[in-house]
């Protein structure tokens, strides 16, 4: 089945609201509110600062990964189609934040869930914070079968897509110039490889450096510190070797955490490749970090950093909101990203015990059931504006589970932040930017009201945290051009040129012998031995013709 919808279509009702026919409550609201927000940021031509560089015009396909990953999908999308391009975006008819958009077309492909078993994967993390008298090894057992749900929801959905033969024809049919998608789920890299186009990759990351290696980056373990390992790039020789025992593992553990794509591969293309080999084909890599908040390495000439993509796609605060916002103390933004919209009663109550206490007002991103016990200076809101409000001059504090659009956006408009990492990439971030002094890190796990107070004072009256977040704010700020424009350049450059071939570096076909050229290494450490072989035999030699003539003198 292949359902098409067009640039034209109306905003208002999204892709999900379709699917839970006709459910209506405060997340549906918050889905609308937020793609006819994004709509409008486009139709206003302010998501950027300059319109096409060229005359020509190509068509674009997107394979995008659901959740926060949509976001910078998303301004790429909409800013391509604003210049003219053709942009369709493939997407299930069910997903968290998903949906139609003014400047681009959609492909829509079935899937074998509903709208109930994603709310359920979501409300998973809710449950995990709530207090608990289970064992250590139950609450191991309940982490475990939530991360299988997660993994088995993005299999089924890159199956539902890839297999679905109808659809793959028709992509097959228009003519696309490249794929613009996140490899982290490597569904629409196998898509391009099998319709013959490059593809531009959007990433925070991979785990166990799959994208590093798969792009032939040199990423020696002397310096650059394995992700989750918590080391910097000033190791000791004890974090060295560790450093460097996971770093030979980190092949393996890639392998098992993308077999099942392996699988797909072999399926889909008909060929003997894996995900690794699929990505290495990558034209170009476009990175979400900013070398300010990450320890200096080695880049390849097709990895181009455009951290903060999204920080410009913003709009003018609504009046109502505006109004309410304004104040003499100013306004705590309060979000947990994508998948924590809601949170257990005890943790509810300890954040409005805690805002309560301060004069700041908040605004609060929250879909669960309102208490009746919330304080004045309080707003729950089914969606908020983050960035918006962010960049609003009275925003004194941000209080965030460290995601990375989220702590860029914090940091475009200077903002100190009371981090509360709740997994993946979020404990890096929160420390990064802990250590760099734009903010401190709070266990919501295990979090009070003393500690949340304590840790909102900090950011709101210590002058050091927004000293220090301005000045990596100007860094970050700093640049010839925006992100936003620098990923439209290099995806008009791919498909201008089909591709960027010239940009790969050969390492990518050497296997490991020859890489670390060990074989040379062997040539000549036989070279020498033989050289050092016949020295000895010949000053033996010598030695006992000498031995003879003195017995003979």
């Amino acid at each position: 089945m292949i359902v098409t919808l067009s640039k034209g279509i109306s905003t208002s009702q999204s892709l999900t609201d379709r699917s839970a026919a006709g459910k209506s409550g405060p997340e549906e609201k918050a889905k609308t509110e937020e793609a006819e927000a994004s709509d409008t940021i486009f139709a206003n031509d302010t998501a950027s600062s300059s319109s096409s560089s060229s005359s020509y015009l190509g068509n674009l396909l997107v394979v995008p990964m659901d959740g926060s990953h949509w976001v910078g999908m998303k301004a790429i999308a909409q800013e391509m189609g604003r210049r003219g391009h053709r942009v369709t975006v493939v997407i299930p008819e069910v997903s968290i934040r998903m949906g139609p958009g003014k400047y681009y077309d959609t492909e829509i492909h079935p899937v074998p869930y509903d709208r109930a078993y994603i709310d359920s994967v979501a409300s998973a993390h809710k449950d995990m914070m709530q207090k608990s008298s289970q064992s250590f090894m139950v609450r191991t057992k309940k982490r475990f079968s939530h991360i299988l749900k997660v993994i088995d929801l993005i299999h089924g959905t890159a199956e539902s897509l890839l297999f679905n033969d109808s659809l793959i024809s028709h992509l097959a049919q228009q003519g696309f110039d490249a794929v613009l998608t996140d490899p982290m789920v490597p569904t629409g890299s196998l898509i391009a490889r099998k319709l013959g186009i490059p593809t531009i990759n959007l990433l925070r990351g991979i785990p166990f450096s799959l994208d590093v290696n798969s792009a032939g980056c040199p990423s020696p373990p002397s310096y650059v510190p394995r992700f989750f390992t918590g080391y910097s790039d000033k190791m000791s020789f004890k974090e060295r070797v560790v450093n460097t025992l996971v770093a030979l593992l980190e092949p393996l553990l890639s392998r098992l955490l993308y077999w099942r794509f392996d699988q797909m591969a072999y399926q889909f293309l008909g060929e003997e490749v894996g995900v690794a080999e699929v990505l290495s084909d990558s034209a170009i890599w476009l990175l979400r970090i900013d070398l300010i908040l990450e320890f200096p390495r080695p880049l390849m000439p097709n990895m181009v950093l455009v951290g903060g993509i999204n920080c410009n796609v913003r709009n003018p605060l609504p009046e109502d909101l505006e109004s309410w916002v304004s104040g003499e103390f100013g306004f705590v933004v309060f979000t947990l990203g994508t998948m924590v919209s809601d949170l257990p009663e005890e943790k509810t109550s300890i954040f409005l015990e805690a805002f309560r206490q301060i004069p700041q007002k908040v605004i609060w991103r929250y879909t669960g059931q309102v208490p009746d016990n919330v304080p004045e200076n309080v707003k729950m809101m089914g969606w908020v504006p983050q960035n918006d409000l962010l960049a609003h001059p009275g925003a004194r504090a941000f209080i965030t589970h460290a995601g990375s659009h989220g702590i860029f956006e914090g940091l475009c408009h200077a903002v100190p932040m009371v981090m509360m990492p709740i997994g993946a990439d979020q404990h890096h971030n929160a420390q990064r930017l802990a250590d760099k002094g734009a903010g401190v890190v709070v266990d919501i796990f295990s979090i009070t009201t003393e500690s949340l107070l304590q840790g909102l004072n900090e950011v709101l009256h210590d002058v050091r945290y927004k000293e220090d977040v301005q000045k990596l704010s100007a860094l970050h700020k700093d640049r010839p051009v925006e992100p936003l424009d620098l990923s439209v350049y290099w995806t008009e450059y791919v498909m201008r040129h089909k591709g960027a071939k010239h940009l790969k570096p050969a390492g990518i076909d050497l296997n490991w012998i020859q890489y670390f050229c060990l074989d040379v290494i062997a040539l000549l450490a036989s070279v020498v031995l033989l050289f050092g072989i016949l020295i000895v035999k010949c000053m033996k030699l010598c030695f006992r013709k000498l031995s003879r003539k003195r017995k003979r003198d």
